[in-house]
């Protein structure tokens, strides 16, 4: 059985002081189905505690703990502007039993993220997804795609900010190594693909060849230390004017050095810098229809201080916050 369960009141978190307002006092717990009923606009936040694709592709566990944790420095953070909401769904709640098969389970905590996220984007809200394995990176960029292909006469652009294209065959089940592959199949033609920090001890050049005749755009890590990220995006992903085409962000925390996250299944000391990440964030928000973003891999289990938790909320807040 699969469900959302409502994230627990504690995370919520207030001074209870008006002249000091926290994200916290502006979240809202919302279900799914009373977004449809609300004005549109705002942010909706879902959870996935669940790292069976990361246990099925061999890595560290310790995802499961993510949505949580990063919860709780994100509603802790100064907020800027009173009048932002955040609905927050709670978090995909499942039981499996343990002789059961996890990949045929996992297909359908998917599939029902998947329903789940398209429900938030057909409401007029905008999705922060928070993993969880990097599995859950398909249904949540297929559902916006789904969404735009429907909505929109905009060509859609998903990014994958990862030390990792993700783009291992799915014949023999789902994982944390799929996500990108399942995406490329399906939607073929139909949208621009980008992968960006891709570092070279991460990644088959099988996999590399079959990503670039599928469409995807690498842009790995020695050209962005060359080229710089935001030059980078610039040059390969140009604005369209006063057109704002739909985009989702994907975001591995691995895809960061171990300096900043060590906090995840597989991480090294080479990769992005937070520092160079957010220019490159504010230009595509301003150029850019940012429906949503994923954070996944974050696992408390295996961090350091929180950091890398600390790290996710803070992408949260500027993407929420673009121009601070």
């Amino acid at each position: 059985m699969i469900s959302i369960k409502t994230a627990t009141d504690s995370l919520f978190f207030s001074k209870n002081d008006a002249k000091d307002s926290r994200l916290g006092d502006l979240a809202q717990v919302t279900s799914p189905d009373e977004l449809a009923k609300l004005a549109r606009g705002g942010w909706a936040i879902l959870g996935y505690p669940d790292d069976d694709g990361i246990r099925l592709n061999g890595g560290r566990l310790g995802a499961r703990g993510a949505p949580d944790c990063i919860r709780k420095y994100f509603y802790r953070m100064t907020a800027p502007n009173s009048s932002q909401v955040f609905h927050d769904l709670g978090n995909l709640h499942f039981e499996v039993a343990p002789d059961s098969d996890s990949v045929i389970h996992l297909r359908e905590r998917h599939t029902f993220a998947q329903k789940t996220v398209l429900q938030i984007l057909s409401a007029g809200k905008k999705v922060m997804s928070l993993g969880g394995g990097h599995d859950y990176g398909f249904p949540d960029a297929a559902a916006f795609v789904e969404h735009n292909l429907k909505s929109s006469s905009l060509r859609p652009v998903v990014i994958n900010f990862d030390a990792h294209l993700d783009v291992r065959p799915s014949d023999k089940g789902f994982h944390s190594g799929t996500p990108f592959h399942r995406l490329l199949e399906k939607y073929h033609g139909k949208i621009d693909f980008f992968e960006v920090g891709i570092q070279p001890q991460c990644n088959s050049v099988h996999h590399q060849a079959w990503a670039k005749e599928h469409g995807a755009v690498i842009l790995d890590l020695m050209s962005l230390e060359r080229q710089g990220m935001l030059a980078s995006l610039q040059r390969h992903l140009p604005s369209s004017g006063q057109v704002r085409r739909p985009l989702w962000l994907s975001i591995d925390i691995d895809g960061f050095c171990s300096a900043e996250a060590p906090g995840c299944s597989q991480s090294f000391s080479t990769g992005l810098r937070i520092q160079e990440f957010l220019p490159a964030l504010r230009h595509l928000s301003a150029h850019f229809d940012v429906q949503g973003l994923g954070v996944y891999e974050v696992s408390p289990a295996l961090d350091q201080d929180d950091r890398t938790s600390k790290l996710a909320a803070l992408i949260l807040f500027h993407t929420v916050f673009p121009s601070l």
